[in-house]
């Protein structure tokens, strides 16, 4: 099964040139066709939120000005219709560069807002969201980036389809990490075919 959308999100937070992450990512976007808008992390050069930028922010929504340059990253998470998160696994769970994106697109009146009985609403349009890492060692349980993107999705953005990708002890000496990826590819394959 071929999922065609011209408005893919890729969410790219690998630092490696030769990322094993991105082969991966590559693959998923391979099976959803149509046109991907990449977003690299690493040129965004995002900060975390600070009093600062959040009064700065919270005025900006007070004025209701929500095509504000600074609410950019939540318009187009909430504008995408799949999603796919790049991440290789670090510290158990992911890049700082991806808690600081979702710092940057959790936000009320774009993304979300909450109802009146105090739940979460998605603004998203997003029906899928891949999140793919590969890890040099084991991906220790639980899978704490995969863990928060999923929450995330589920709690504030309402995406029903959320696969979670992944190869590991790439790192690992003796490992055959050609059969290792290849192997991934496989399950992103299969996944797609059903």
């Amino acid at each position: 099964m071929s999922i065609f959308a011209d408005n893919t999100l890729l969410i790219n937070a690998c630092v490696r040139p030769e990322s094993r992450t991105m082969r991966l990512a590559q693959r998923v976007l391979e099976h959803l066709g149509g046109k991907a808008t990449e977003l690299d992390l690493q040129r965004e050069g995002l900060r975390p939120l600070t009093a600062e930028t959040l009064r700065e922010r919270d005025n900006i929504l007070l004025r209701g000005a929500l095509d504000d340059p600074m609410l950019c990253y939540a318009r187009q998470f909430a504008a995408a219709e799949q999603i796919v998160v790049a991440a290789p696994y670090w510290d158990l769970s992911f890049p700082a560069a991806v808690k600081t994106y979702f710092e940057h697109v959790n936000v009320n009146r774009v993304t979300f807002s909450y109802g009146e009985d105090g739940r979460p609403v998605s603004h998203c349009h997003a029906k899928r969201l891949y999140y793919v890492v590969t890890a040099g060692g084991p991906i220790l349980p639980p899978n704490h980036g995969y863990a928060y993107v999923k929450s995330s999705a589920e709690t504030f953005y309402g995406i029903p389809e959320i696969e979670c990708f992944s190869a590991e002890l790439l790192d690992v000496m003796g490992m055959d990490v050609s059969e290792i990826l290849g192997n991934a590819e496989a399950w992103i394959d299969k996944y797609f075919a059903r």
